[in-house]
């Protein structure tokens, strides 16, 4: 029996993660995680140890910023922000990744005929 969940393709988690932001508006690691999984309909697997690497890279290239706050259940949890230089990096990852996945659409889809 085939997997129904699948892993996230690199280079693309940084985009759901900016794009979560964008959305949502200041979460929590576990907080962003769950929701990429929400709105994938848990067609996705987004490891927690995956999650917490890419939202350091992200504060490191400044995209985010990262506070200390308290969770729903009243405990302390490092809150992420969409900073403007994140804004304009989610611009340009939404345009690469629609031009890659129309791409590789007519790859998988050849026209007929061609």
């Amino acid at each position: 029996m085939q997997e129904t969940r699948s892993p996230i393709l690199q280079g693309t988690l940084d985009l759901m993660v900016l794009k979560t932001l964008e959305q949502m508006g200041p979460l929590h690691g576990y907080g962003i995680a769950r929701r990429i999984e929400q709105v994938g309909q848990n067609a996705l697997i987004v490891n927690q140890g995956t999650i917490y690497l890419c939202l350091v890279r992200l504060v490191q290239k400044q995209w985010i910023t990262a506070e200390w706050g308290k969770s729903d259940n009243n405990r302390k949890a490092k809150f992420y922000s969409l900073t403007p230089a994140g804004e304009a990096q989610l611009a340009a990852e939404t345009e690469n990744w629609e031009r890659i996945s129309d791409v590789i659409g007519r790859v998988l889809q050849p026209a007929t005929g061609s």
